[in-house]
């Protein structure tokens, strides 16, 4: 499949009235790594229908279930992650992570939520600020696991240290919300283009990861001006400096002083062709 006919699949699947999380991840892996093709991503579908009719039957309460899926993913298998996956692309890849069992917070959750879901599982994703976990059951009786570090079981209290920690913040009740699909993509594709934003000879993955969230019904505005600053990093000064013309009024109504900054880049941009 050409990568333009992978976009259109990422585009209708976000803009789906029930966004699939697995088939938006596993596409952002198929961006990453062109050669999966779609028999890698049949492959990846059925390692989760597979792992998922491991867990026991009759599981109930939110207890049994994370109990349930620490015992099997982060015991019997093996799903974990360590400091050393944050330098990994394929961290935040989940084709890789299905793979390798290894992988950043938010991208183990999602297979935990997926191998919990197809289970029958009451589950979702809970972004905490600078680590994502996951929650069973509803918010009155909520049991929250923790991926990452192979299941487990976090207090409110713990959750409150995890956020002190990244974010120097306090636990405020909105950040146990389950999160929506759409943002835990867009916060898939945030960790890529930090990936990237380090390695100055990754543009190549920088421009993919930014087009990608383009695609997303509800993305910053400033995306718009990032793409346009790659185009030109990458040689492409026209397309980059016509972008950048277009972001400038979108943002001179409310920022005219920024959109007047926009328009000089865009300016030195073209003077690179003379």
């Amino acid at each position: 499949m050409h990568t333009s006919e992978w976009r259109e699949r990422f585009a209708e699947e976000a803009r789906a009235e029930r966004p699939d999380l697995a088939a938006l991840c596993l596409l952002i892996g198929a961006e990453a790594d062109p050669a999966l093709g779609q028999s890698g991503l049949d492959e990846a579908e059925i390692e989760l229908d597979r792992l998922a009719g491991l867990l026991p039957f009759g599981l109930g309460s939110p207890h049994a279930w994370a109990g349930a899926l620490a015992e099997l993913l982060g015991g019997r298998l093996g799903f974990h992650g360590s400091a050393a996956d944050y330098r990994k692309l394929e961290s935040s890849l989940l084709p890789a992570v299905l793979r390798t069992r290894r992988g950043l917070p938010i991208l183990l959750s999602v297979v935990w939520m997926e191998v919990a879901r197809r289970a029958g599982a009451q589950v979702y994703g809970v972004g905490l600020p600078g680590h994502f976990t996951v929650g069973f059951g509803p918010p009155e009786d909520r049991v929250l696991a923790d991926p990452f570090a192979a299941g487990r079981l976090l207090t409110e209290a713990d959750a409150e240290l995890l956020v002190t920690g990244a974010t120097g913040e306090k636990l405020e009740p909105s950040m146990l919300a389950p999160a929506d699909p759409l943002q835990i993509v867009l916060r898939v594709l945030n960790n890529v283009r930090t990936w990237a934003a380090a390695r100055p000879e990754r543009t190549d993955v920088a421009l993919w990861a930014v087009e990608l969230s383009l695609l997303l019904p509800a993305h910053p505005a400033r995306l718009r001006f990032e793409r346009a600053q790659l185009l030109v990093q990458r040689g492409d000064f026209l397309t980059g400096a016509a972008e950048m013309d277009a972001y400038a009024e979108i943002v001179a109504a409310v920022e005219p002083g920024a959109a007047e900054s926009v328009r000089r880049t865009a300016r030195a941009a073209r003077a690179q062709l003379n």
